[in-house]
């Protein structure tokens, strides 16, 4: 069955642009395939800058393999309007994160399970994690938004992250929306 969705968006990275969901597949198997035994997580992760005329949301998808590197790359999203509804933002920053794990339909998950299960019994795992670019102290302004937005990420299988740990929305999708 082919997502039509999936047709309509498109990743880039340093190294490649207009990247379709199938090409980031591809390189996330590939990436895995070097080195089956690894200990790898497959990442999620949204951030939004709010500029005069548009809030500009990058969505990351990072597969790390703990020790070894990474390869990373992003969807651009752009509203033509000032966001400024923190609860909002948040909540549509999470909206595009779930979108794109969305595209990991069940068989293609299974997909990237089948390729460290032979490796399990020398150490291989494979983890997803949604991170979510919020905090849960009591001085920042999202930690009122954290059992919902967890809950959100935890519905769609992911390990919910939040900061210090959600580094692919704080840190490596950040980067890009400025």
């Amino acid at each position: 069955m082919v997502n039509t969705h999936a047709a309509n968006i498109s990743f880039q990275n340093l190294s490649q642009k207009n990247m379709s969901f199938e090409r980031v597949f591809r390189n996330i198997e590939q990436f895995m395939e070097k080195d089956p035994a690894g200990n790898f997580k497959l990442m999620f992760g949204t951030d939004s800058q709010v500029y005069s005329r548009e809030t500009k949301f990058i969505t990351g998808i990072v597969i790390q393999q703990e020790r070894k590197g990474v390869w990373a790359c992003f969807r651009k999203v752009v509203i033509p309007r000032k966001m400024t509804n923190l609860y909002e933002r948040i909540s549509y920053e999470t909206t595009l994160t779930e979108e794109v794990v969305s595209l990991f339909t069940n068989e293609k998950k299974e997909r990237l399970i089948d390729i460290v299960i032979p490796y399990l019994y020398k150490g291989a795992s494979f983890s997803i994690e949604g991170h979510i670019d919020i905090g849960s102290g009591t001085r920042n302004k999202t930690s009122i938004f954290v059992k919902e937005m967890m809950a959100r990420m935890d519905t769609m299988g992911l390990k919910p992250k939040i900061k210090p740990d959600s580094f692919v929305a704080s840190s490596y999708a950040n980067k890009y929306t400025k």
